[in-house]
């Protein structure tokens, strides 16, 4: 449903970013905008979460089974779930999101609905349960833990058979939501289209797992193409668009009948705050394949892929398969410690905090709303405009003369996205330059600009759907790479 009115939870929030006996308005502008759940804020807030996908597959060299694999080939010969979460931990990730169940059916838990899991293999002699390994090691390192559990299944005989199949589905996710804890998150995927023979007209039944899940784990985000709390982003490279907007008509899509382009950018009139997921493999593959140990992605790659999910106000999700080991390999774990180091480099001093600040438009005159709330690194706290302006200025002047090469923008989620198009522009020269331009803001907007040095920076808000409201500035200085390479 759309949260297009104010209600109690955001009482909460007006509260806490009072200050100074003055109160942020419950509502801002000229009209009634959509806005996220408190769920929905927490899972954009995590910007960087894991992807585990490991079954089966990974020791018959698949991508997709076919349901008619033995169980004897699952047998990880040095399972080490806490290697893995701690290879996510130091990468910055804040989830870890395991392939429960794929499309071969194969469960990595003991499912009494199905003889087809690990309850049947050799690990462990039949009597481990990794799911129940792996929620305990992200509580233990401070992860918070989600499930993917595949509609299709190409095991189950009852695959096929509607009712049938969807009472056995609502079996097994009973047991996923009963049995490991909170969950962060419940992923689900539309796969075989509705269209294609291998669907052999099975109807999911999303609304009834929705509301399972709801029931259950009334804290967890749905996952699915279009939501209802997250929506996948249109394609499996991991970018958002140019212009991504956090709503979406939900009534015009459905899991597995999606208009990927729309899903892409996201819908300027949405009735429904569905933010966008950029998932993506950090190899070429979703499962390990040992062929593809020497096509792991570059650093660029990944560094490409942030600045085009999470700089554009979406949350990335990257898979990292673990081995037949039971491992993340070491090319994998290498590399997300080289991308971590840089964006702990890149982001460890925001250049534009304590800035000098001034606006041609502050709401109402009141310092609730100052422009000099952009350089506090208080997310909490907001500049926005009298009712009725939708474009404005700002200024900051730095302390000295900085050098940057990364602008960041953040509009104040709580009431709603608005930002149409924005600039960046420098003081170079004895004149305003532009160095940097773009459409949507939303949660977060990151720029890769060429290398600055500059005291004075101007933010431009060319155009907004009602009064913008921005929450932070942030100007810092990426370094150098290279190949897999820092260059200093």
């Amino acid at each position: 449903m759309p949260f297009s009115k104010p209600i109690a939870w955001m009482m909460i929030w007006v509260s806490a970013a009072s200050f100074a006996g003055t109160k942020i308005e419950e509502k801002i502008g000229t009209r009634d905008h959509v806005l996220p759940h408190p769920r929905q804020l927490r899972w954009q807030q995590r910007e960087f979460t894991a992807f585990v996908h490991f079954t089966v597959n990974t020791f018959t060299d698949a991508e997709w089974g076919d349901g008619t694999e033995d169980p004897a080939v699952f047998n990880p010969s040095e399972l080490d779930v806490r290697q893995w979460v701690q290879v996510f931990k130091d990468a910055g990730m804040k989830m870890v999101i395991v392939t429960a169940k794929h499309h071969d059916g194969f469960c990595l838990w003991p499912s009494r609905y199905t003889e087809h899991s690990v309850k049947n293999s050799p690990w462990k002699n039949g009597k481990g349960d990794l799911l129940k390994e792996v929620s305990k090691a992200c509580r233990e390192a401070g992860l918070e833990f989600g499930v993917y559990i595949s509609p299709w299944d190409r095991h189950e005989p009852t695959y096929g058979q509607s009712s049938e199949y969807n009472a056995f589905y609502m079996g097994q996710l009973t047991e996923l939501l009963t049995q490991y804890g909170p969950l962060g998150e419940v992923w689900f995927d539309g796969a075989p289209g509705e269209n294609s023979p291998l669907r052999k007209k099975q109807v999911y039944d999303f609304t009834m797992y929705r509301s399972l899940v709801r029931r259950l784990q009334p804290d967890a985000c749905l996952f699915a193409d279009d939501g209802p709390d997250c929506r996948w982003v249109g394609n499996e490279d991991g970018f958002a668009g140019e212009t991504c907007w956090s709503m979406l008509n939900r009534s015009e899509f459905a899991p597995g009948q999606a208009d990927p382009k729309k899903l892409n950018t996201g819908q300027i009139d949405g009735t429904d705050w569905v933010p966008a997921e950029c998932d993506v493999s950090i190899r070429p593959g979703w499962f390990y394949h040992a062929s593809q140990d020497d096509k792991v992605k570059t650093l660029e790659h990944l560094l490409d892929i942030y600045y085009g999910s999470v700089g554009r106000n979406g949350l990335l999700l990257l898979n990292v398969p673990p081995d037949k080991r039971g491992k993340i390999h070491e090319t994998d774990a290498e590399r997300l410690r080289q991308f971590r180091r840089i964006l702990d480099e890149t982001f460890k001093a925001n250049l534009a905090a304590g800035a000098d600040t001034k606006a041609d438009n502050v709401r109402k005159n009141l310092d609730v709303y100052s422009a000099s709330h952009l350089a506090d690194e208080n997310a909490d706290t907001i500049w926005a405009t009298d009712d009725g302006v939708t474009s404005a200025e700002i200024e900051l002047e730095l302390s000295g003369e900085k050098s940057f090469n990364v602008a960041m923008l953040q509009e104040y989620l709580r009431q709603g996205q608005r930002v149409k198009s924005f600039a960046v522009e420098a003081w170079l020269e004895g004149e305003w330059k532009q160095i940097a331009a773009g459409t949507t803001i939303g949660y977060k907007r990151l720029l890769r600009v060429e290398p600055v040095k500059t005291q004075k920076i101007k933010i431009r808000v060319l155009d907004a759907v009602d009064c913008p409201v921005l929450c932070e500035v942030g100007l810092f200085n990426a370094p150098n790479v290279a190949g897999n390479k820092v260059i200093q």
